[in-house]
């Protein structure tokens, strides 16, 4: 099997190195293509990829393309790759409200993987979403899904409208954790903690947090009643955070994020 990763932006590069990194694939059997010259130069000191700036060197000798360019670029890449695909290969996009029937259109393809990554599988602990055109077999599938594991982890969604949902929930997710720290962080610092002492007491808590909740089987809402007791610090600042309906404005934000993956979807 040999895999082809079209853009070695943040996405393309995080899939690559997950790849390269597992025993799926070895050096020659990963090859990466990007536009930018400069990136190439650097990404051939790397020994376990093989990089290309000619889409026809490296396309046809794929057996799976990960599509990892920004979406407004996939209309003029369609139209150089389609000359170069064939009916068997497999195509998995890593682009944001590009349908899978856009897809197929734009390549004159049928077997089309539509996923939804998110950051942290820059470090191994990201989770992928993805769904397929019924084309693609079970077979294939699970060698699919094995790929994007190495980054983290894999969920099948039943359908487009789910990868648009996951956009709400995981994909922009981070950026809601890192919202919370952030205002955390500037909480300690307000109240005199050195940014170094901010960054561990509040990293660590939410590493702890973490921990704490995926080895049991508690829900966060049992979770708080543990560390809350009643007329206590933490009971003031949950009933803090309801006052000012912070949950609901969480739930707003993730379907907002929802809503423009659908309207990007339609454009």
């Amino acid at each position: 099997m040999k895999v082809l990763v079209i853009g070695a932006g943040n996405m393309g590069l995080t899939y690559s190195e997950g790849m390269a990194k597992s025993p799926l694939l070895n050096r020659k059997n990963l090859m990466i293509y990007d536009i930018s010259k400069d990136l190439l130069t650097k990404l051939k000191e790397v020994s376990y990829y093989d990089t290309f700036e000619h889409l026809e060197d490296c396309l046809p000798e794929a057996d799976v393309v990960f599509i990892a360019v920004k979406p407004y670029h996939s209309e003029e890449l369609f139209e150089k790759m389609k000359p170069l695909i064939n009916d068997q290969q497999i195509f998995v996009s890593l682009m944001a409200g590009v349908t899978i029937e856009n897809i197929q259109n734009g390549l004159n393809v049928k077997k089309v993987v539509r996923t939804m990554p998110n950051l942290p599988a820059k470090v191994g602990k990201g989770v992928t979403s993805y769904t397929e055109s019924e084309e693609v077999s079970r077979v294939e599938l699970l060698m699919i899904r094995n790929l994007l594991d190495t980054t983290g982890q894999s969920i099948r969604v039943k359908d487009e409208d789910f990868i648009n949902k996951s956009t709400g929930i995981s994909g922009s997710g981070p950026a809601y954790i890192f919202y919370f720290m952030a205002s955390m962080l500037e909480a300690a610092t307000k109240m005199g903690f050195s940014d170094n002492d901010s960054k561990i007491l509040v990293s660590n808590t939410f590493e702890g947090a973490v921990h704490l909740f995926n080895e049991s089987d508690l829900s966060p809402e049992k979770w708080m009643d543990k560390v809350a007791s009643k007329g206590g610090t933490t009971r003031a600042a949950l009933d803090s955070m309801d006052d000012n309906n912070v949950k609901q404005l969480i739930q707003d934000a993730a379907y907002a994020a929802f809503n423009r993956a659908v309207e990007l979807g339609d454009e």
